[in-house]
């Protein structure tokens, strides 16, 4: 409905997460954290029917490489509970596949970087 000021109500949600997730919890922080990546499973071929579309999209996308589960709830515009549920459950059964993040770079040495640049300016002045 049109006012005389312009103003028109948002469209509500169709679809509320409660709906979406089928109810479920969310999963272990440490199993699906924002920087964990997602990818479909190599061995899944054939889909099975009975996912949902909110599930067929996340498979979809995952299907083209690794993504990280931030990047995943970016793409699809769910809220990233609602991704992390549906991920936690497309692993359940099989379709996809994750793989821990790359660990931290351990920092370099404050002496040896000295050591490194006291030689440079030696021999290059």
């Amino acid at each position: 409905m049109n006012g005389h000021d312009g103003w028109e109500p948002e469209a509500p949600e169709l679809v509320r997460p409660y709906v979406i997730t089928k109810g479920r919890g969310l999963p272990d922080e440490e199993h699906l954290s924002l920087i964990t990546l997602v990818t479909a499973a190599e061995g899944d071929p054939q889909r099975p029917l009975r996912l949902s579309p909110e599930e067929q999209s996340l498979l979809d996308l995952c299907s083209a490489g690794y993504l990280s589960v931030a990047e995943i709830a970016g793409h699809t515009h769910f809220p990233l509970g609602v991704v992390r549920i549906l991920l936690a459950s497309l692993m359940e059964g099989g379709h996809l596949m994750t793989r821990p993040p790359v660990a931290r770079a351990r920092l370099a040495d404050k002496e040896i970087l000295e050591e490194v640049l006291n030689g440079l300016r030696a021999k290059f002045g």
